[in-house]
């Protein structure tokens, strides 16, 4: 049986953030709040829960999760190396509304779908997700919805499509953002963009010069 938290009251949101934190060490789902909108998360290191996740949204392995990371300097362990446009980028808009797409380290063992060795990070500004992050570590991530139904900017509207696949929910109220995350893709020699959200196209190229747009 799914559990929800308030974590707008501050007499309750230690117990939930807690009860988040045992989930994801067990191996299980947990939604939580982001300055974007709600995610679905577990541990990027358990195989078995990111599988659960992917059967928790109705998707497969060609549509890869992302990772969740509490801090700027989580990604140099992830990624073989770090672009300085990279770095520019997280320093303009991490944590926020900004993922980005490297290859990531050789050495790592997991398995998020199939990502062709790379893997999408970003650092989201929202003080629940980052308190949970911070101790749990790097989280696999995905919108907490089923896959082709409308993302939820609330923690009811994420129950009400994923339901008990999640062992715990923490209720940050409404999503400031209530639009997915600008994914830019630094795989190339040139930085693309895969999908322009909740940072502007026109912001990050003011930060990365020349961004092509597919």
């Amino acid at each position: 049986m799914a559990t929800v938290y308030d974590c707008e009251d501050p007499a309750t949101r230690p117990t939930g953030l807690a009860a988040a934190a045992a989930a994801v060490r067990a191996g299980r789902l947990v939604v939580t709040p982001t300055d974007t909108l709600y995610g679905i998360v577990a541990d990027a290191f358990d195989a078995r829960a990111v599988a659960d996740l992917l059967a928790a949204k109705h998707r497969g392995p060609d549509m890869p999760l992302g990772v969740l990371v509490g801090s700027w300097s989580t990604i140099d362990g992830l990624v073989g190396a770090v672009p300085p446009v990279a770095r520019d980028l997280v320093e303009a808009f991490w944590p926020g509304g900004l993922s980005i797409v490297l290859p990531h380290a050789p050495s790592l063992a997991w398995d998020l779908g199939t990502t062709r060795g790379t893997v999408m990070l970003r650092m989201p500004l929202h003080p629940v997700a980052l308190e949970l992050l911070r101790e749990v570590g790097p989280m696999a991530q995905s919108s907490a919805n089923v896959s082709g139904q409308p993302p939820a900017t609330t923690a009811q509207e994420a129950r009400d499509q994923l339901g008990d696949a999640v062992e715990v929910y923490l209720d940050g109220g409404v999503c400031a953002s209530g639009v997915g995350s600008t994914i830019v893709d630094l795989t190339g020699e040139t930085p693309r963009l895969r999908r322009e959200g909740a940072v502007s196209a026109e912001d990050v190229s003011r930060v990365v010069g020349v961004l092509v747009t597919l």
